[in-house]
């Protein structure tokens, strides 16, 4: 079996799954940056299939880019300009080609976190 990449992003200001958010992925090969994927996250916060399907997984690194911005001002939690937060992106290694990667992001208008997931 194969593995495959998945996201979701919980807006932990407002207690709430963070829907409409544009996620884009990236894989990286020494100074290259080649995106490979882009989606927005569903009413659940999450994307609805894996931004990283099990076609097109393997090892390697990868970045993934919330556009947090976009979502905070859409939400009302934008503030002044400029943001805090704009683009959050996430740089990771997928060593595994057999595992299920889980990559979430916990968003705030002044901070986020992250973490490998199941």
């Amino acid at each position: 079996m194969a593995g495959f990449l998945t996201t979701h992003v919980l807006d932990t200001a407002r207690g709430l799954p963070a829907a409409d958010l544009l996620v884009t992925l990236y894989r990286l090969e020494g100074a290259d940056r080649r995106r490979i994927a882009q989606m927005r996250t569903n009413a659940d916060g999450r994307t609805d299939s894996p931004i990283l399907p099990q076609a097109g997984f393997a090892t390697g690194h990868y970045e993934l880019v919330f556009a947090a911005g976009d979502y905070l001002r859409a939400t009302g939690q934008g503030g002044a300009e400029p943001l805090f937060l704009d683009e959050v992106p996430i740089r990771f290694g997928i060593s595994d080609a057999q595992s299920h990667y889980h990559v979430p992001l916990l968003l705030s208008p002044f901070g986020f976190s992250t973490y490998r997931g199941s």
